[in-house]
């Protein structure tokens, strides 16, 4: 039979995974390829089965906690990004701090890339200018909007009051971002983009500094223009 990249690349993903299956029986705590060909492999089996892409989401956070992975391997894994084949076509899942906490202790030990954090909650953006905004996805399908984007030019399928977001950005960690499910409103807070406040390319309707004259103006004609919703 002749098998495509593709096709090869499922049947390494599957034999780790039975490996790693393997070593679950037999009380083996996994190794971060183990570990993520295992989440890998369930969560594409299950597109090919048709599960709703929300309930496989949920699905892959209970596949595996810290009680099932060498020390470290949860740290490694802040996120997978794994392209699925559903029925209606191929769609990129992103699963994002995959690995949960389990019951057991964590170990008393240090690896490479282990990272110390002082006791308790640390706070974001909780100071200053802040803008809250109802979003609406008009779409078919979800829509991510990661952290370092300039919201006004998000999805043009996003339903919200674009002029109110002018120069912010979603409150979120950088890499981190939210996710809009179809006809599903949802509210998020916006905070301000610092630093010199110039934003280049993304979806091109500013292309500059924000604060120069007449670019607000020019860039919700050029939103109108392309059919972004609520501008």
């Amino acid at each position: 039979m002749n098998l495509t990249p593709t096709e090869m690349d499922r049947l390494t993903i599957f034999t780790a995974a039975e490996m790693a299956r393997r070593n679950q029986k037999l009380g083996i705590r996994l190794s971060h390829p183990e570990a993520v060909a295992l989440i890998t492999d369930e969560v594409m089996l299950a597109a090919r089965r048709d599960m709703p892409y929300a309930e496989i989401r949920d699905m892959a956070s209970r596949l595996l906690t810290t009680d099932d992975v060498e020390p470290g391997v949860a740290e490694m894994t802040p996120m997978i990004y794994i392209e699925c084949a559903f029925a209606e076509g191929t769609k990129l899942l992103v699963l994002f701090e995959p690995i949960a906490i389990g019951n057991l202790p964590l170990l008393e030990t240090t690896y490479p890339g282990q990272v110390f954090t002082p006791e308790g909650e640390i706070e974001f953006f909780e100071d200053g200018e802040s803008v809250t905004v109802d979003v609406t996805n008009t779409g078919d399908r979800d829509i991510q909007v990661r952290s370092h984007t300039h919201f006004f030019e998000s999805n043009r399928a996003l339903d919200f009051d674009r002029a109110a977001t002018w120069g912010f950005k979603l409150d979120r960690p950088a890499g981190m971002g939210v996710r809009f499910e179809p006809g599903v409103p949802q509210s998020v807070r916006l905070v301000p983009i610092a630093g010199n406040r110039i934003v280049q390319g993304q979806a091109g309707l500013v292309n500059g500094p924000l604060e120069a004259e007449g670019a607000k103006a020019r860039g919700l004609e050029l939103a109108q223009a392309r059919g972004y919703k609520g501008a």
